[in-house]
């Protein structure tokens, strides 16, 4: 029954991906990440700030992003790099090196120089997950540009969220299970308080899948990117860890993880206080959920990893968009908006590393609504896609996020450079297949999937194929 389910679900994306136009262009989907970064970006500083009507950037209380997400739009400068590096656009990599050099200058300026140990409300760390979206960023920014300082900042924020502070006193964010017994044990806090007096940690504190799954991303990262030979360290905290260690850490948090805050269908819990996981569906813990398993399948091979991301997107695209026409769920609140442009960095992984393509065609009919409905005279989406943004409403800079994201990670493939997208391959090689009566049975589908059909003999790209 499971097989069949998942056929036809196939078939359904398959169908979509057939019927729907594609008007937006490798130069519209650029366009729309600059014009993000002209509403959002203050450039007296280089950090982003929260309103489109914002003047400047301030601090946390004054007009600036909150401190976690300006880790996901330091990603997108990333990612807008590696984009241009694919294309061969030198140019854009010139552009956007300077940009990320910028941001990340104005970033350590505005936090306390990535000082870990300052708590400060205002522009210090607080909150460990806050901590933990910047390791994985600054990790991915060692891995393209190769600067060391990225690295040491990273290991420095990984260390810091794991072992506790000694300056300001809190015990670590990891659940050790040789402290915690039984169910209260394994995975990761998610905040230590009082802030400025921090008291140990207690049985049933909250730990949330937006903690663990973002730490289990960074270990993964850390483990790919450390060099092989380190002495294991001996001080009680410290500050950077061994290739092995990294991905020790990473297998034991994202399977008490798995285990404790997911469901069989791959909805994923906001996480639990000592009780059973309390279930509330959030796009970016489904989204971390899906990167951590991708980085776990690519590091171990293990099949497990690779089911649990498929798990967690088909979750994403058939139960929280189904009320929502097929598009991704917008939630309101400050910096809910976000979780488009988290769930951009990682779906990314399972489409073209794990070569799903499958979900390339929701991700199409997301885009091609954005930008259909986007506000014209500054370039913005609102964050809700299905909505018009007019060009007079107030737009925060987390819903705007979305779009661009998206874009920058899901190339059309008609750059002007020659070079096409991993997409615009992968689509090519689609096919339809038949039943050997003639019968449509599915449009468009990889190799991949077909071989999920039931065991038998069907016709695919004009010839007999047989499932065993």
């Amino acid at each position: 029954m499971k097989r069949i389910i998942s056929t036809f679900l196939i078939a359904a994306c398959a169908t979509v991906a057939h019927a729907q136009t594609i008007t937006y262009t490798d130069s519209m989907q650029w366009k729309a990440y600059d014009d993000f970064n002209e509403v959002f970006l203050d450039k007296s500083k280089y950090i982003y700030r929260d309103y489109s009507d914002r003047p400047v950037a301030v601090d946390r209380w004054g007009g600036a992003a909150a401190i976690w997400c300006q880790a996901i739009y330091f990603d997108m400068v990333v990612n807008a790099y590696r984009r241009a590096e694919a294309e061969g656009d030198k140019a854009r990599m010139s552009k956007y090196k300077t940009l990320f050099t910028r941001i990340f200058n104005g970033e350590k300026s505005q936090y306390v120089n990535f000082n870990f140990d300052d708590c400060n409300t205002n522009t210090g760390w607080f909150v460990y997950d806050d901590i933990m979206w910047w390791t994985g960023a600054l990790a991915r920014a060692y891995e393209v540009f190769g600067n060391n300082i990225y690295l040491t900042y990273s290991e420095k924020s990984f260390c810091r969220t794991w072992y506790g502070s000694a300056k300001v006193g809190d015990d670590g964010s990891y659940a050790d299970p040789a402290r915690f017994s039984g169910k209260y044990g394994g995975g990761m806090f998610w905040e230590w308080q009082p802030i400025d007096k921090p008291k140990p940690h207690k049985e049933g504190d909250f730990r949330s899948a937006c903690i663990n799954f973002p730490t289990v991303i960074a270990a993964c990262h850390l483990h790919q990117l450390v060099p092989e030979g380190r002495t294991p360290p001996t001080a009680v905290r410290p500050t950077r860890q061994t290739k092995e260690w990294y991905l020790e850490k990473a297998i034991e948090v994202y399977d008490w993880a798995s285990s404790t805050l997911v469901n069989t269908s791959g909805r994923v819990a906001d996480g639990i206080h000592g009780g059973g996981p309390e279930f509330k569906d959030h796009l970016y813990n489904q989204a971390t959920y899906i990167g951590a398993s991708c980085m776990l399948y690519k590091i171990t091979g293990e099949t497990k990893y690779r089911t649990n991301a498929i798990r967690g997107a088909n979750y994403v695209f058939t139960t929280m968009s189904s009320t929502n026409g097929g598009y991704l769920p917008l939630e309101k609140g400050v910096e809910q908006g976000i979780y488009a442009a988290i769930f951009a960095q990682y779906i990314s992984m399972l489409v073209y590393d794990l070569e799903q393509t499958r979900f390339l065609t929701y991700i199409k009919k997301n885009l091609q609504k954005a930008w259909d409905n986007r506000d014209t005279e500054r370039g913005i989406s609102n964050g809700n896609f299905r909505q018009k943004t007019t060009s007079t409403e107030q737009v925060e800079s987390y819903t705007a996020s979305g779009m661009p994201a998206l874009m920058l990670m899901f190339p059309v493939g008609d750059s002007s450079t020659g070079v096409r997208s991993d997409a615009a391959k992968a689509e090519k090689d689609l096919s339809d297949v038949y039943s050997l009566d003639g019968k449509l049975l599915m449009k468009d589908v990889t190799i991949d999937q077909v071989n999920s059909l039931d065991s038998g003999l069907y016709i695919y790209q004009k010839r007999k194929y047989v499932v065993k």
